[in-house]
């Protein structure tokens, strides 16, 4: 037996999964899951209830539970087998059942947040789910893998749970609603998009897995048929990879332009000995610097900018913004040495107060002793006297 051949098995005997699996229970399982009806229905409408809710109060643990209670994934992981096994009649059923749950699902929300009178200022579960990146994507394309592979199971565990909460489905529907509400298309395309990107890389990562596990498929489907859903599969691919891909070099530089400024204006809180920096705010690739003190001259702007360019940050990066006190240096220390001569004034004043004070107890203590001393009674004679 050669190295290799013992590597192989080696690791045969931690990755094989064949003989754990169960294709055709996992196959009618999944079937089942993807019609809206009976039950379905009702949990829909709990899930989007608490979901809108949660992201209204921005609740990130009341937003987990309606990840968890969902069954916007039951379609989507049919659609992914039926890919796999070439079953069109089942896609058809599992892409119409998953349209009327998104169609509810956003009127529902929509209607809610128009009825809320909770506008928070600050809402971050919303803002959130407005901006995926190619790491959506990877969350997406591997919780689906575990998602399948747990369907496909004999002994089932929670990874259903895990994979709910890592690939959310439901709370970028209602922020998706949230943002038809307020007309805000920010807040609907961006959530809408993530919803897409994990739908539809959920039904990637099942197509991948049911391919894997070796589903059976059905033959009543002619191969130029099949060959003609890759080639749509691979455009859909390109079409949602590229604007993610984008999202997420955007958001990297993004970060690394903060922390340049970040980095800077630890070091430059002081500009000049009269001016000095109390304020940024950092918006995407562009600082603004509120400066307070005298107006900087040209050669001391120009340096500031030379510095900030060692930072990795341009001039057309950077807007100033001075502040001034309204008097000059020398108006400044003229203030500050007339008060301090005042200050000296008034401490000779309160010394020659003390002076006068202890003189005046001094006096007051030999007058005590001289009182004291008449009112003492004449000594006893001496005996024999």
């Amino acid at each position: 037996m050669t190295f290799w051949d013992y590597v192989k098995r080696w690791l045969r005997r931690y990755i094989y999964i064949y003989d754990q699996v169960d294709t055709v229970d996992a196959a009618e399982r999944i079937k089942a899951g993807i019609w809206f009806r009976g039950p379905n229905v009702w949990i829909l409408a709990f899930s989007i209830i608490i979901a809108s809710v949660g992201l209204n109060v921005n609740s990130t643990a009341v937003v987990i539970g309606a990840m968890l209670i969902s069954p916007l994934m039951g379609p989507i992981i049919g659609m992914g087998l039926a890919l796999g096994t070439n079953d069109i009649e089942l896609l058809k059923a599992a892409a119409k059942n998953l349209l009327v749950m998104v169609l509810i699902s956003l009127a529902a929300s929509a209607l809610f947040f128009l009825l809320s009178p909770l506008s928070l200022v600050n809402p971050t579960e919303l803002e959130a789910r407005t901006t995926p990146t190619i790491y959506d994507v990877l969350i997406a394309l591997f919780g689906g893998l575990a998602g399948i592979l747990e369907s496909s199971r004999k002994e089932r565990g929670t990874v259903l749970s895990g994979v709910a909460i890592a690939t959310a489905l439901m709370p970028p529907l209602c922020t998706a609603g949230y943002g038809l509400a307020h007309l805000n298309m920010h807040y609907f395309l961006g959530a809408l998009y993530l919803f897409v990107i994990n739908s539809f890389f959920i039904a990637i990562a099942t197509y991948l897995m049911v391919k894997y596990l070796r589903f059976r498929t059905t033959d009543d489907v002619s191969p130029a048929l099949v060959q003609r859903s890759r080639r749509i599969i691979s455009v859909v691919l390109v079409a949602i990879l590229v604007p993610s891909i984008w999202s997420a070099v955007t958001l990297i530089r993004d970060n690394n332009f903060e922390r340049n400024v970040q980095g800077f204006m630890r070091a430059e809180r002081l500009v000049d000995p009269g001016t000095y920096v109390y304020d940024y705010r950092v918006d995407g690739r562009h600082v603004s610097i509120s400066l307070a003190g005298e107006p900087l001259t040209d050669s001391l702007r120009n340096a500031f900018y030379d510095r900030a360019g060692k930072y990795l940050i341009t001039r057309d990066a950077i807007t100033l913004n001075e502040h001034s006190v309204g008097m000059s240096k020398h108006e400044i220390s003229d203030i500050l040495r007339e008060a301090f001569s005042h200050a000296g004034e008034e401490i000779e004043e309160n010394e020659a107060l003390v002076s006068a004070m202890q003189a005046r107890l001094d006096l007051l203590e030999r007058e005590l002793n001289t009182l004291r001393d008449r009112m003492e009674p004449e000594g006893e004679p001496e005996a024999g006297k």
